[in-house]
């Protein structure tokens, strides 16, 4: 079915193209999509390796789940269809970024499989980057950083990823670092040497 009026839009072709941007800033684009459970260290992962890539003087940005419910994706619940429409809609953005030559760190639990994908197909080969940050849904749950454990432990907090709610690892990621292994520092490292042996950076 389509919506009223869609039949009148038409893609307008930029004037700059992708290649010539990321030519201007001396590295390749891609999405580095961090997905694991919550606590698992999606968010601090992201954010220490963007401050790399800033020390480096590379263009990167960091989309992360909680803040992105502050703004574009405010109103969505936790069900799994407002789930799907968080990660589409997340994922567009990321291709935004992409094309405007930018290495774009995405931290969000993003349980399923499907949506990580579809995000995948949204991108050329080689441009989407999974890094599964695993970690035993034990320590999470002893890390517990925001106490939503506790809550959904206590029924408080319906559709809870690793509790209530399915968590689908990924199948063939790129990367999986294991953070209740890692420090900070080797993990940021390893994502690091991939993007080097991938001529990202």
């Amino acid at each position: 079915m389509s919506l009223k009026g869609t039949e009148n839009i038409v893609w307008h072709e930029t004037t700059i193209k992708k290649a010539e941007r990321q030519k201007q800033k001396g590295h390749k684009s891609s999405i580095l999509w961090f997905t694991g459970l919550s606590g698992a260290g999606k968010s601090t992962l992201a954010n220490a390796l963007e401050y790399q890539l800033f020390q480096k003087g590379l263009s990167s940005y960091v989309l992360d789940g909680d803040n992105v419910r502050h703004g574009l994706n405010k109103g969505l619940g936790f069900s799994d269809e407002d789930r799907k429409e968080n990660i589409r809609r997340i994922g567009e953005v990321s291709k935004l970024f992409v094309d405007a030559g930018t290495i774009v760190c995405t931290a969000f639990i993003s349980p399923f499989r499907e949506d990580r994908d579809a995000v995948r197909a949204l991108v050329e080969k080689g441009e989407f980057i999974e890094i599964y940050v695993r970690c035993s849904l034990d320590a999470c749950e002893q890390r517990d950083p925001k106490g939503l454990y506790k809550k959904a432990r206590a029924g408080e907090i319906r559709d809870f990823t690793g509790i209530s709610s399915p968590y689908e690892e990924p199948n063939s990621p790129e990367i999986i670092i294991d953070t209740d292994q890692l420090t900070i520092e080797q993990s940021v490292q390893q994502i690091l040497d991939y993007l080097q042996k991938k001529e990202i950076i």
